[in-house]
C-alpha cells in the first residue's frame, strides 16, 4: 500500500535555511569557479593592466562554504597559480603578500575540514531524530479500512517533523476511528505529550468500545502525565471521529478543537457539534459525552483543521476564512485539496506562526472503490 508522506516536506522543500544546515544554494557553489572565470576574462580583455588580482584571495574562504577540503585545496593551488601566470598580468605578488594567500588558503582547507566534520554529525543526528520522530507519527495511509485518508502536517518551529499538533486514523474492532488535535506548547517540548496521547488512542481504538470511552481514556492519559510532572498541567485540545463499516456513517466527539466540515457537493458546512472540555481539564463522566452522529453520501468529504489553520491571520488581523475556501476548492481532487488550501493560507498569511494540521477523510466502500473514484 503506498503511503503519503504527511509529516515530510514535499519534494523539492526544505524549511531550514542553508544558513541553518540546509545544502547551499547552486550559487553558492558556483561562485569560486565564476569567479575565476570572470577575473580571468577581465585581465585578458582588457588593454591595461587590472589590479584585480586581490580577488582571488576570496576564493579559498568562499570555498569553504559547500566544498571539502581536497576541493578547496585545489581552489587555493589555482589562485597561487593564476598569480604566477605573466600573461593573466596579475601583479605577480611579493614574498609577503605570496605568504599571506599560502596561508589563507591552507586556513580555508582545515575549516572546510572542520566543516564536513560538522555537517556530518548534524547529518547523523538529523536522520536519528527524523526516526525518532517519524515512529512517534508514521506516514499516513492512503486508505484505512473504508476511509480514503490525505493529511499535511507542518511544524511551527524549522527543522522539526513533529510539533504540537497530531493526527491519526486507525481501524480496529469497532470501526475506523480517528483523532486529531494539538497539545500544550511548540515544538519538540510537546512531542513527548503527542506521542503519550497518540500511544494511549491506539489503544484506546482496539479496546474502548464506544468514542466517548477513547476520549476519556485520553483525557485520564494527560491527568495522570501531568501528576507526575510539578506544574505540568497539561492540557489537548482533540477531534475524534468513528466511521461505521460501510463509511456512510460518521459520529464525532469535539474536545476544545474546531469542529470538523462537511464537503459536499460545492458547500462546505460545519458539522454541528456539542463542545467539550479540552482534554487533560478532567472529564467528569465519559458516559455523559455525547457523540454526535451524522450520516453521509457517495462522494462527501469531511475536512479536520488544527487552530493553526483557523486562526491564521492575514496583515488587517481577519482570520482565514476556512469554510470559504474550502467552497473555492469544492472540485478538486480530495488527494490534492490540503496542498490547495496550505498554499492558499500562505499566501493570505506569510508568516505561520502555529502549528498547522490538516486532514480530509473520503468515505469509500469497498463496493464504491472498485468502481473507481467517488464522482464529486
Amino acid at each position: 500500500m503506498r503511503k503519503v508522506p504527511a509529516l515530510s516536506p514535499r519534494p523539492g522543500e526544505d524549511r531550514r535555511s542553508w544558513l541553518s544546515g540546509a545544502p547551499p544554494p547552486r550559487w553558492v557553489r558556483v561562485l569560486p569557479p565564476a569567479l575565476v572565470v570572470v577575473i580571468c576574462a577581465a585581465t585578458l580583455l582588457s588593454h591595461e593592466p587590472l589590479e584585480i588580482g586581490f580577488l582571488l584571495g576570496a576564493i579559498p574562504p568562499l570555498a569553504v562554504l559547500s566544498y571539502g577540503p581536497l576541493a578547496t585545496a585545489v581552489l587555493g593551488g589555482v589562485v597561487i597559480a593564476l598569480l604566477h601566470i605573466p600573461a593573466l598580468r596579475l601583479d605577480r605578488p611579493g614574498d609577503a603578500d605570496l605568504l599571506t594567500i599560502v596561508f589563507v588558503a591552507v586556513l580555508s582547507v582545515f575549516v572546510s575540514f572542520v566543516r564536513s566534520r560538522r555537517d556530518a554529525q548534524l547529518g547523523l543526528e538529523r536522520t536519528v531524530a527524523e526516526a525518532a520522530q517519524r515512529a512517534v507519527a508514521p506516514p499516513l495511509p492512503e486508505r484505512v479500512g473504508a476511509v480514503r485518508c490525505t493529511g499535511l502536517y507542518r511544524a511551527a518551529q524549522r527543522g522539526t517533523l513533529v510539533g504540537g499538533d497530531f493526527f491519526d486514523v486507525r481501524d480496529g474492532p469497532f470501526g475506523v476511528r480517528v483523532v486529531t488535535g494539538d497539545v500544550q506548547g511548540h515544538g519538540l517540548s510537546a512531542v513527548a505529550t503527542v506521542a503519550s496521547l497518540l500511544g494511549a488512542f491506539r489503544e484506546a481504538v482496539l479496546d474502548q468500545p464506544d468514542l466517548a470511552s477513547v476520549a476519556g481514556q485520553l483525557d485520564r492519559r494527560l491527568l495522570v502525565d501531568s501528576a507526575d510532572a510539578r506544574h505540568a498541567e497539561l492540557f489537548a485540545t482533540a477531534a475524534l471521529l468513528e466511521f461505521s463499516a460501510d463509511a456512510l456513517e460518521v459520529r464525532v466527539v469535539v474536545c476544545g478543537n474546531p469542529p470538523p466540515l462537511l464537503l459536499r457537493g460545492a458547500d462546505a458546512t460545519e458539522l454541528e457539534v456539542s463542545p467539550w472540555t479540552p482534554l487533560g481539564l478532567g472529564l467528569a463522566d465519559a458516559g455523559a459525552i455525547e457523540a454526535c452522529t451524522v450520516s453521509l453520501r457517495p462522494g462527501d468529504r469531511l475536512f479536520l483543521a488544527s487552530d493553526g489553520v483557523v486562526e491564521a491571520r492575514d496583515d488587517s488581523g481577519a482570520f482565514y476564512p476556512l469554510a470559504e475556501r474550502l467552497r473555492g476548492f469544492a472540485g478538486e481532487d480530495p488527494a490534492a485539496l490540503v496542498d490547495l488550501v496550505w498554499a492558499d493560507l500562505v499566501r493570505f498569511c506569510p508568516d505561520v506562526q502555529d502549528d498547522v494540521t490538516m486532514l480530509v477523510l473520503t468515505p469509500a466502500p469497498p463496493a464504491l472503490g472498485m468502481r473507481g473514484p467517488v464522482p464529486h
